[in-house]
């Protein structure tokens, strides 16, 4: 077997939503090892915080199989990942990089992977995010590292994009599913007589 297949089967589950999740987890994760080289290309050449940031990579990872065992677990698991990495980001690079940005997709994700019998779930996820940006943007103290202002300018750059890449993708993501869920990739009603 391939390791595409390998990949694809991991992720694999009947319930879309589930599947949305794992996919968005592996696909983050399989992003991690090229953290170094956007910022190092993009931003600075001063990479030591970045290889803190793998200290997430394992929860991402693990959220098809934690899916498999419960799937409301595994599917709160993606955004609380990205909550917790999220903060360690901050702690490690200053609020002066934006990186709290990824506070967003983490909590647009909290809201689209639970059903609405599950919203509550969603709503309390989201509130960590929002929480999260209230409360500990004072607190972080001094950064792991002091870049200068055009460094800073290039990880709030990297970051807004990355942030904005992942909230698209989620969208994509989520707009195939409510596709699949309606019967149609099609739209209703757009015919026009002959």
């Amino acid at each position: 077997m391939r390791a595409i297949d390998l990949v694809r089967s991991y992720a694999a589950h009947p319930d879309p939503l589930v599947a949305s999740a794992n996919f968005i987890a592996l696909l983050v994760a399989s992003n991690q090892p090229f953290y170094p080289l956007y910022v190092y290309w993009l931003a600075t050449a001063n990479i030591e915080p970045v290889w803190y940031t793998f200290l997430s990579t394992p929860f991402f990872l693990a959220v098809p199989a934690l899916s498999r065992w419960n799937t409301v677990a595994g599917r709160a698991l993606l955004p609380l990942a990205g909550i917790g990495n999220t903060i360690l980001c901050a702690q490690l690079f200053g609020v002066q990089s934006a990186v709290e940005i990824f506070l967003i997709p983490c909590a647009v994700l909290a809201i689209l992977l639970f059903r609405p019998a599950e919203r509550t779930i969603g709503f309390a996820i989201a509130g960590i995010a929002f929480m999260a940006f209230l409360l500990l943007g004072s607190r972080y103290g001094t950064p792991l590292v002091a870049y200068d202002v055009e460094e800073y300018a290039a990880l709030v750059r990297l970051n807004a994009s990355s942030a904005g890449l992942l909230t698209v993708c989620a969208a994509l993501i989520f707009s195939n599913v409510l596709a699949a869920a309606e019967g149609s990739a099609e739209p209703v009603g757009d015919d026009k007589p002959g």
